[in-house]
């Protein structure tokens, strides 16, 4: 069995920290297969002086078939370079190829092909200047699976950290109305059920952050803690393990979440800033709600660093191993329910 990883943007550090990751992390239970562009792949080998052996094809029951050593990559081309590969350049070629193995990779994971879709970062502008009006992966992801609200999770294998953000890549004026119309008790009962299933957490214990500064301190500076979140954890905490809305400031400098299995922040910035700061090399990108597993590393597309060889792979390889996990954990669940 295969887990696809998409190359990500070619003129970023993508290419690099898989043919790295490839080296460090080898096979697990199922082979990578990076989808993409052979010659970029070549590019980056050879420009950096990896060593790795690629076998590039052009169809995946090609692939399927190939005897293939363990030290060969495999790679399904879905683009090749029609303009030379300048490390840390934005390009309409670039994003284009992102997003055509991202197709192409999520299509292989709905059809059963692969267990697992790994992402490799791909750039936005690069994205707009190809024609795509998606922000990302997990925008794309959902409209690709026909799921309409899926939740974006951090998760850092070495603390055990895992931060869930209620809103996503929005502006930040649009967050209070996103969080007044959100269904959260929906929301919540998605995340229960994900930490339960696909990180086999009997018992998950969750905690909530709120709003505003200080948890709005009782009403002061805000109403979306009394009016929204408060009403709801408490009704959810009839049946399972939630608390909160706590202030955002200290809850992360205390290290108030030894206590919980998963954080839930209201916007991008209030989760994403301390999660990156405590685990930048070794975070892991989940996307939850999706009937296809999907990691990628948590981190950008590293154009300062492109090319050059500095490139870390230990977030790939983290999201690679937890792909896996999840993967086992989701087929144990299917077994058990037959």
């Amino acid at each position: 069995m295969f887990t696809a990883w998409t190359i990500g943007d070619i003129h970023g550090i993508g290419p690099e920290i898989i043919l790295k990751s490839f080296r460090e992390f080898g096979q697990g239970r199922s082979r990578p297969l990076v989808v993409g562009s052979a010659e970029a792949l070549r590019f980056y080998t050879v420009k950096l002086g990896l060593g790795v052996n690629i076998a590039a094809f052009t169809s995946f029951d090609a692939i399927r078939n190939a005897s293939l050593s363990p030290d060969t990559l495999p790679v399904l081309s879905v683009s090749e370079p029609s303009e030379p590969i300048v490390p840390g350049t934005i390009s309409a070629y670039a994003g284009d190829t992102a997003m055509k193995a991202l197709d192409t990779a999520s299509r292989l994971c709905l059809e059963g092909k692969t267990r697992a879709l790994v992402t490799a970062p791909i750039h936005k502008e690069a994205l707009a200047k190809a024609g795509y009006t998606n922000t990302g992966h997990t925008d794309y992801l959902a409209e690709r699976c026909g799921e309409a609200d899926p939740i974006m999770l951090f998760h850092d294998p070495l603390s055990a950290l895992t931060v869930a953000l209620a809103t996503i890549h929005v502006p930040l004026r649009r967050v209070p109305g996103l969080i007044e119309s959100m269904d959260f008790e929906r929301f919540f009962a998605k995340l229960f059920y994900a930490l339960r299933t696909d990180f086999r957490i009997p018992a998950p214990r969750i905690a909530v952050l709120g709003l505003n500064p200080h948890a709005s301190d009782g009403g002061v500076m805000g109403s979306e803690e009394r009016s929204v979140l408060q009403p709801c954890i408490q009704k959810i905490a009839k049946k399972e393990h939630i608390d909160g809305p706590f202030p955002a400031d200290g809850f992360f400098g205390a290290r108030s979440y030894n206590n919980y299995d998963a954080v839930v922040a209201m916007y991008h910035d209030q989760g994403l800033l301390p999660f990156k700061v405590l685990a930048f090399e070794s975070g892991i990108n989940v996307t939850i709600g999706l009937p296809i597993v999907r990691t990628s590393p948590d981190h950008g597309t590293g154009f300062d660093i492109a090319g050059l060889g500095k490139a870390s792979s230990k977030s790939f390889i983290q999201a690679a191993l937890l792909a896996e996990q999840i993967a086992d954990n989701r087929e144990r669940k299917s077994k058990v329910k037959r």
